[in-house]
């Protein structure tokens, strides 16, 4: 593996120095940036960092030129659905027509309507479709993703999707997490209760057997499952070695945030509806609270209350919810924007969110989530732009030139 030296940087972007985990509250907006800079990258690490006028000498080293750009942490996105097995852009114009979310589900739509096509489609298929994608989030700047279960619904199926996100990790440059979401929805012909018990007497123990998935998973809303059903759940993941996660208050005030709390969870996600009750939980917590701006931008949902979380004293993480139904999209730069836009976080913090503490969520700090000595050589070097603000200012446009992954070169946009 030959090193890259990367040289005359106009900004170097979330260089930290070792055992920075997270930031949180007012910390959130400061994001440090050394300018006129060199970055060098070997064995998969990232070796060494400095000024152009403390330049160094790397024998053999490839050497890119980054005069008037910018060089980022690849993004970690922490909650995706990346594995499915079709698009479902006719609900999409269902909705523009006046279908709410809930009517749809109604109606066998959403999360059912995917597990349909789920289950008729084979492991490797559902590869296939997936590699696109994977390479699609790379090209726009994600290095690290989670890729949750949850559309199978049935024993077989939610361990082939686990499978499948094993796959991606080990057929792409891309780092993977593994969440067993199989308490997404409630499958046809089943009652809550009786679905409830699968999931913890069956799934979770053969989840469990072939070492599938990292963390779990519940979606805590009305309609699917309790605060009570996602403390069941989440207690029998635990003893099988799984760490919780929640899907918490996108639809309503589900009461999602407190049990994730209560679980000890390592996120909470979405957060669409949320008020000071749910801030004072969190407060004095270890969770995440974690925003996925695009579900909210394609559902017309209220934008989580940035402002409100941070000025709490809390962190916050974005992320992109990747999946066919809510948020078609694994943009990251484009989360940047909706956070900065819709949920008046400046570009620093935004950045902050999608970097350092999506890694955090994750339990990727060591090795993940800023320009930092000995984590790995994952980073992403920008078009030239006028100035870090340009990033979240100009969505839409490709601004992502060349990626690098475990210190090698694997394009660009």
């Amino acid at each position: 593996m030959a090193a890259i030296l990367i040289t005359h940087i106009k900004g170097l972007v979330q260089v930290r120095e070792p055992g920075v985990a997270s930031v949180k509250g007012a910390a959130m907006d400061t994001l440090p940036v050394l300018t006129n800079a060199w970055l060098w990258l070997a064995d998969g690490k990232i070796a060494g960092i400095g000024s152009m006028d403390q330049f160094p000498t790397v024998p053999g080293a490839e050497v890119i030129d980054a005069t008037g750009r910018f060089v980022f942490p690849s993004f970690v996105d922490s909650h995706t659905h990346l594995v499915f097995a079709a698009s479902r852009e006719e609900e999409f114009v269902l909705k523009i027509k006046g279908a709410t979310y809930a009517d749809i589900a109604a109606k066998g739509g959403g999360i059912l309507n995917s597990a349909r096509k789920l289950q008729q489609t084979s492991e490797d298929e559902l590869v296939a479709r997936a590699l696109p994608r994977a390479w699609e989030i790379m090209r726009t700047g994600t290095g690290a993703v989670e890729i949750k279960s949850g559309y199978g619904l049935t024993v077989h199926d939610e361990l082939k999707m686990l499978r499948v996100a094993r796959r991606i990790g080990q057929e792409t440059p891309l780092t993977v997490r593994t969440t067993f979401l199989g308490a997404h929805a409630v499958p046809a012909g089943m009652t809550k209760d009786d679905y409830v018990r699968q999931v913890i007497e069956e799934m979770i123990p053969a989840v469990a057997e072939a070492r599938l998935a990292d963390y779990i998973d519940v979606f805590c809303e009305q309609g699917f499952f309790t605060p009570a059903d996602t403390l069941r759940i989440f207690e029998a993941g635990k003893k099988a070695g799984m760490k919780p996660r929640v899907h918490a208050n996108q639809l309503h005030r589900s009461g999602g945030v407190q049990a994730g709390v209560q679980a000890g969870a390592l996120s909470v996600d979405h957060l669409e509806n949320i008020g000071d009750e749910e801030i004072a939980a969190l407060q004095g917590s270890n969770v995440m609270p974690t925003a996925l701006p695009g579900a909210a931008f394609f559902l017309n949902l209220p934008f989580p209350p940035a402002r409100q979380i941070i000025a709490a004293g809390l962190p916050l993480a974005i992320a992109s919810d990747y999946n066919p139904g809510s948020a078609p999209s694994g943009n990251m730069p484009l989360m940047l924007s909706l956070a900065c836009i819709k949920m008046k976080m400046t570009p620093e913090e935004a950045i902050n969110a999608a970097t350092i503490n999506t890694a955090h969520a994750l339990e990727l700090s060591a090795t993940h989530g800023s320009i930092t000595v000995g984590k790995v050589a994952n980073v992403f070097i920008t078009q030239p732009m006028p100035s870090l603000a340009f990033m979240p200012y100009a969505f839409g446009t490709p601004l992502v030139d060349t990626v690098i992954l475990n210190g090698e070169c694997v394009g660009g946009a």
